[in-house]
């Protein structure tokens, strides 16, 4: 069997030089352009946000005990942190109570043409599926 050949650590340590020790040198930037003050935006209308995707609104009454919910299904690309954000803002928009659940977000009661409001609003194309 063969001997791997080792490494002597009996020796002087490297001296290690960092990649940044040349950066302490430098002054940052000056700003030499003046300060100006910013135009007022009050008055320019707001840009609609980018179409960002179909997304279904349907009425359940199954297996709720007669309750009305809406369900809003069918996001691509929106994270969970933005789903939470949307499903709070519709909460209080409705007056109503809700939840995600397994990537769809439900209100409570038929709330469909405000949701669809809001989502139309966010940029998304809301589509009032079912009954």
């Amino acid at each position: 069997m063969k001997k791997k050949a080792r490494i002597s650590t009996d020796t002087e340590p490297v001296q290690w030089v960092s990649p940044f020790a040349a950066l302490k040198n430098l002054e940052p930037p000056s700003n030499t352009r003046p300060q100006q003050a910013l135009p007022q935006t009050s008055t320019a209308p707001t840009a609609k946000p980018a179409h960002r995707g179909r997304i279904d609104i349907r009425r359940h009454t199954v297996h709720r005990g007669g309750k009305t919910v809406t369900v809003i299904a069918g996001f691509v690309g929106i994270g969970q942190a933005e789903k939470e954000r949307l499903a709070k803002r519709i909460q209080r928009a409705c007056g109503a109570g809700g939840t995600i659940k397994e990537g769809r977000i439900e209100i409570q009661g038929d709330q469909r043409e405000t949701v669809a409001r809001i989502l139309t609003e966010a940029g998304f194309q809301p589509v009032l599926a079912g009954g």
